[in-house]
């Protein structure tokens, strides 16, 4: 799987309809790759929140738009026996332990001294056995399980950004396995980008937080650490993410208003400000040809959507 020349990839959520923000950055992840002579991959984070059809649809929009992987989908729901190994590994290194907490209990717990605000204040880090296993019972005669979190000092981290330059955070103690068994996706990313090959990740600067944290587990578990080039994102008129009640923002809304092709390709050359004296952008070649990522500010665009039909 992995490529001799690295690879970037786009990795969405298939929990829906991609919306023109989600595709800009998709396409972004492309250009990026081409212009590198980096391989284009695709992954479906099926984990969480998956709708049925909707990878498949979301693979047929980029299709449609000129662009598809140099690979078949890596599928996070066929390798959850690659992320209990790697699990496994950081347990082996004395890394993982249980907590018994509600998100409740942490909301309403004191920070431990020293940690930044929001952290895990390690309430079940150092627990004797005997009260876990109250614990544990507590939680199955609810019907729970404890998560599994990463044990960290709360150093900070240092990652570069290639658009926005070093970013500094601490590394709290980290879900890895939720209550509900589901793996965490600071631990299955990383482990997926070192399975394929992926040395650059492109991808939403709503993200740029969790950079640090995946630097540290794939340090932790002897992985390459990728680079990092987190992008702008395209907001509604709120300054909030894209959502169905902004109205037409998804890619089938916007052709079902008479959007075409060109008009997507020749709104990302002006949301970007890269479309040149040449005219406005109409394919994907036009938007590798187009896009200098030098050039790319790290200001959020305002995404407007034709009148016509209801969010």
């Amino acid at each position: 799987m992995t490529s001799q020349t690295g690879a970037g990839r786009f990795a969405p959520s298939p929990s829906g309809d991609l919306h023109i923000g989600n595709i800009r950055s998709g396409l972004l992840a492309y250009v990026r790759a081409r212009q590198t002579g980096r391989q284009f991959l695709w992954r479906i984070e099926d984990l969480d929140r998956a709708k049925t059809g909707a990878g498949q649809s979301q693979l047929e929009v980029f299709a449609d738009l000129g662009v598809t992987p140099d690979e078949p989908p890596l599928v996070q729901s066929e390798r959850l026996g690659v992320y209990n190994e790697a699990l496994n590994r950081l347990d082996g290194q004395g890394l993982v332990y249980e907590c018994y907490c509600s998100r409740k209990d942490i909301q309403q717990a004191p920070s431990a001294p020293h940690s930044p605000p929001g952290a895990y204040p390690g309430t079940c880090r150092d627990l004797p056995e005997s009260a876990r296993e109250r614990h544990r019972q507590r939680l199955e005669e609810q019907g729970r399980s404890p998560a599994l979190r990463l044990r960290t000092d709360n150093a900070e981290i240092t990652v570069h950004d290639r658009l926005l330059g070093d970013i500094t955070a601490p590394v709290d103690d980290l879900v890895l396995k939720r209550g509900d068994g589901v793996f965490a996706y600071n631990l299955i990313v990383i482990v997926d980008d070192g399975a394929s090959g992926v040395d650059e990740v492109v991808r939403g600067d709503d993200l740029v937080t969790s950079a640090p944290r995946q630097a540290h587990l794939a340090h932790l578990l002897g992985l390459p650490q990728p680079s990092w080039l987190h992008v702008p994102l395209v907001v509604n008129t709120a300054g909030k993410r894209l959502a169905k009640r902004d109205g037409a923002v998804t890619y089938q809304q916007l052709r079902n208003l008479g959007w075409t092709r060109q008009d997507v390709y020749a709104w990302m050359g002006d949301s970007l400000g890269l479309a040149g004296s040449e005219g406005s952008w109409s394919c994907i070649d036009d938007m590798v040809a187009g896009v200098d990522f030098d050039r790319l500010v790290s200001k959020e665009t305002v995404f407007v959507p034709p009148a016509g039909a209801d969010g």
